[in-house]
């Protein structure tokens, strides 16, 4: 029979299941990547294009389950806290005890958004090789976005992307109009490179070379001029050091060389970028740290917000205004004159307070004892190990932001909020699949690793 005469091979349904899930995998991280591109995802058609992506994306998973013949679902421990917090917000809605329904309903299908974009993850993201494939795309994605900033930073014009103005004026850096959003996202992303440079995810060059991009990204965070972003990317930074130090693996001459290598690489390219590209404006930022932060806190600004936001919650202590509605309830408490909109509590854990009250506080430390516990379990090993090394990552992307939302309200920016909670869904999953497959035998100096290798 001629070539063009013969009927098309017909996909398995396993082959189109494999198909939809990839689909699903890099769909979902796309949506995800999408959203900082955007300003953050903080304008209405970028918060439609998120939450209209999560549902099609979800819609797309049940049909698949449909084709498969049933439903399977792969369990994360955070399901029930995130769960819980999404029955407070119900009861807000029904009991009518939100100051504003409607910017509580919208709050509450923006989390909904990221209760299917963590699902969706816990879903898809389930074998190495997979986290092998979104981490090399999240590395060189963190770090084009730092390239870029640090282009835009030399040769500013205040527009984003020097096309845009925006409208309300804003300290711009990168695709974001506020350098503390920015610096946020940095500390999501940036520890994803860093690990990468110390792991067996990649080859030796690939190593160096992200322990370079690791340190690119550092220094945008500092050259940004967010305070709360270098005292939370340094956090970072030590926290991840010591554990290097604590390692206790025996390594060969070669693996050490190698190690020092990307290390030397990070420290020299940071410290040298801070050197030529910051000089004496960075110093003065940096400096400035303890005395011009409390000058904007005692100066009636943050100090007073915060203080204003403690007498929101005093006021609805159980379930608080309603999610969403601080812009809206704030107003009434504000103790200091301003012509600015004040529409964030500028500290995420108070502005979780009087919003939602300490049903929703505990809800938060409900999930984080969660994340941490189970997270904290699989980094043992994370030099070796492909689940350890992801774990390590997102645990230490989540502790930076956590240490930034003291002093700033990351988690309320739709772009890194997303990413916030889909990080710790990775890191409290259960243990990803591995293949094995057999080895020649190797010395004993030189085994640091499994027999069997991670694919």
């Amino acid at each position: 029979m001629p070539a063009h005469r013969r009927k098309p091979t017909k996909i398995s349904r396993q082959e189109r299941s494999a198909q939809i899930d990839a689909i699903l995998l890099y769909a979902t991280f796309g949506l995800l990547m999408f959203g900082p591109l955007a300003f953050g995802a903080v304008e209405p058609w970028s918060i439609y294009i998120l939450e209209t992506g999560s549902v099609l994306l979800t819609l797309l998973w049940l049909c698949k389950q449909w084709l498969d013949g049933e439903l399977t679902v792969q369990w994360n421990p955070l399901f029930l806290p995130m769960a819980g917090f999404g029955a407070l917000i119900l009861l807000q809605i029904v009991l009518g005890t939100t100051a504003y329904r409607h910017d509580t309903v919208s709050g509450a299908l923006l989390y909904c958004a990221y209760a299917m974009l963590c699902f969706l993850a816990g879903q898809t993201l389930l074998r190495s090789s997979q986290a092998r494939k979104i981490t090399a795309i999240l590395a060189f994605y963190g770090f084009a976005i730092a390239a870029f900033s640090l282009l835009q930073g030399v040769s500013p014009n205040g527009k984003l992307y020097w096309l845009r103005r925006p409208s309300m004026g804003g300290a711009i850096y990168g695709p974001y109009v506020n350098h503390n959003h920015y610096a946020g996202l940095m500390e999501l992303l940036m520890p994803v490179t860093l690990v990468l440079s110390l792991t067996r995810l990649t080859g030796e060059r690939e190593r160096i070379a992200a322990g370079i991009a690791a340190a690119i990204m550092a220094v945008t965070v500092f050259l940004s001029g967010s305070r709360g972003g270098m005292i939370a990317i340094s956090i970072e930074l030590v926290l991840f050091f010591l554990l290097l130090l604590r390692q206790g693996v025996p390594l060969s001459r070669h693996r050490k060389g190698m190690q020092f290598a990307a290390v030397t690489a990070f420290a020299v390219v940071l410290v040298a970028s801070l050197w030529w590209l910051g000089g004496k404006e960075l110093t003065s930022r940096v400096s400035s740290i303890a005395t011009e932060t409390h000058t904007e806190l005692s100066g009636g600004m943050r100090l007073s917000i915060d203080r204003d936001a403690f007498r929101m919650f005093r006021n609805k202590p159980v379930l608080g205004w309603g999610l969403g509605t601080f812009p809206t309830v704030y107003p009434r408490f504000r103790s200091f004159y301003t012509n600015f909109f004040v529409n964030q509590a500028h500290n995420d854990y108070l502005q979780l307070l009087s919003e939602m009250g300490l049903l929703g506080f505990g809800t938060m430390v409900w999930f984080l004892v969660v994340l941490y516990r189970h997270a904290l379990r699989k980094i043992g090993n994370w030099m070796s190990d492909v689940t350890g090394a992801v774990t390590l990552a997102c645990t230490l992307g989540v502790t930076g932001i956590l240490v930034h939302s003291l002093l700033d309200f990351n988690l309320q920016v739709p772009a890194n909020a997303a990413l916030y909670y889909v990080l710790c869904t990775i890191a409290a999953a259960p243990p990803l699949l591995q293949r094995s497959r057999k080895r020649k035998p190797v010395s004993t100096e030189d085994n640091i690793f499994p027999a069997s290798e991670v694919v």
